[in-house]
């Protein structure tokens, strides 16, 4: 029953390493071009590559060291890459001002 317990805990983990780097892997590829190089990351292509490949692990190759490896590099580019490629193609206006406001205030004299 323990074993069973364990089981289900993995294949939850497992699951849950899959949806994330299907997550990443989406954003990744509908994110612009121009954005990755503005951002100073890898480009486009090697980041469609890595989580590629990490979807694929995860999907195919029941090797933990394997499937680890992918979740630093879904992390890496959840936490760092994409928020940096968000910010440049103009997703990082949370506050929903407009496009001319700066860290102060509009810069057209509030028009």
């Amino acid at each position: 029953m323990l074993l069973e317990g364990f089981g289900t805990l993995l294949w939850l983990l497992n699951l849950a390493m899959l949806v994330l780097a299907v997550i990443a892997l989406f954003l990744s590829a509908t994110a612009r071009e121009d954005a990755y190089r503005a951002a100073d990351k890898q480009t486009k292509k090697f980041w469609l590559i890595i989580l590629g490949v990490t979807v694929a692990v995860n999907l195919f190759v029941p090797m933990l060291f394997l499937q680890i490896a992918g979740l630093v590099a879904t992390i890496v580019f959840m936490v760092d890459v994409r928020p940096a490629v968000h910010a440049i193609s103009g997703g990082g206006n949370r506050g929903g001002g407009s496009s001319s406001d700066g860290p102060y205030g509009p810069y057209n004299g509030g028009r």
